[in-house]
């Protein structure tokens, strides 16, 4: 079984990231690959660019990634309510070579930030969405308050109750 994680940020130290790799390492038997949306940063998609040079490499190499796996893991950082600006570039150069970018792949979503919500708002637009592009959301999860409940040192969440909700989730997952 390989799973594709990836943070929907840009950031070299995103919380997504480590959130989104934890998760990942729970499944058993699995050959993990995390992927950074850094290795796939292309121009701010717009027709006239597509036009000029066409589907993009870094789309299709993407794209590719996502073919390859047999879950994904996803994890969404959250800037003002809404997917990050470096995620959605992806998302919206990918669309353009298939509107089906999660190619009907069964997804772990979540979502973590620093604040209370956890990232709630994005997590609620990824769900009414990703399925239209071809995501089968099996499980979502929301993490609180990362810093307070994440321990960046030894890679896992240190909040006893969040981590068994993420665990039941995953294993519950792998039965699907």
């Amino acid at each position: 079984m390989k799973i594709i994680a990836f943070a929907g940020s840009n950031s070299k130290n995103s919380i997504n990231k480590k959130l989104a790799t934890y998760a990942a390492s729970l499944f058993v038997n699995a050959e993990v690959e995390v992927l950074d949306l850094n290795d796939f940063q292309m121009p701010l998609f717009g027709v006239d660019i597509e036009k000029e040079i066409g589907q993009h490499p870094l789309a299709k190499a993407f794209l590719d990634k996502i073919f390859e796996a047999d879950i994904l893991v996803v994890s969404l950082a959250e800037n003002n309510g809404n997917y990050s600006a470096a995620f959605k570039n992806v998302f919206d150069w990918c669309s353009r070579i298939t509107p089906k970018i999660f190619q009907e792949k069964p997804m772990l979503l979540m979502a973590t930030s620093p604040g209370a919500r956890g990232g709630i708002s994005v997590l609620e637009i990824a769900k009414n969405t990703f399925p239209r592009f071809g995501a089968i959301l099996k499980a979502t999860f929301s993490l609180p308050s990362f810093n307070d409940n994440f321990d960046v040192e030894k890679g896992q969440i240190s909040n006893v109750e969040l981590d068994k909700q993420l665990r039941e989730i995953v294993n519950n997952f792998q039965v699907f």
